[in-house]
């Protein structure tokens, strides 16, 4: 069998350099910037969203605590952290105007 010793010497020290120079991943939790604009906008259009989730998580107490401490309103708190997740699962949203309807 040949000696692959010097291989995996070359292959650590790649691999050591690499991460040495690689930056660190951003927030995950970081709002995307055109969420961030849709969401601070007044003119917004706001729909209502309702889903049924497990009391025992106490998502409205700590919505409502978050709230408290960072001034940000319960619908933000949502919309942030829901846009988060499904941008992070590979579902962005389409935030194009929509056309308006030719006369």
């Amino acid at each position: 069998m040949p000696d692959l010793s010097t291989h995996v010497r070359q292959l650590r020290d790649l691999a050591d350099a690499l991460e040495a120079q690689s930056e660190p991943a951003c927030d995950p939790f970081a709002p995307h910037p055109d969420t961030l604009d849709v969401v601070n906008n007044r003119h917004t259009k706001r729909g209502q969203l309702n889903y049924a989730v497990p009391d025992v998580l106490q998502l409205q107490r700590r919505i409502r605590r978050y709230h408290a401490d960072h001034g940000i309103q319960h619908g933000d708190i949502v919309a942030l952290a829901l846009d988060a997740w499904l941008r992070a699962k590979s579902y962005p949203p389409d935030l194009k105007p929509p056309k308006a309807e030719a006369s």
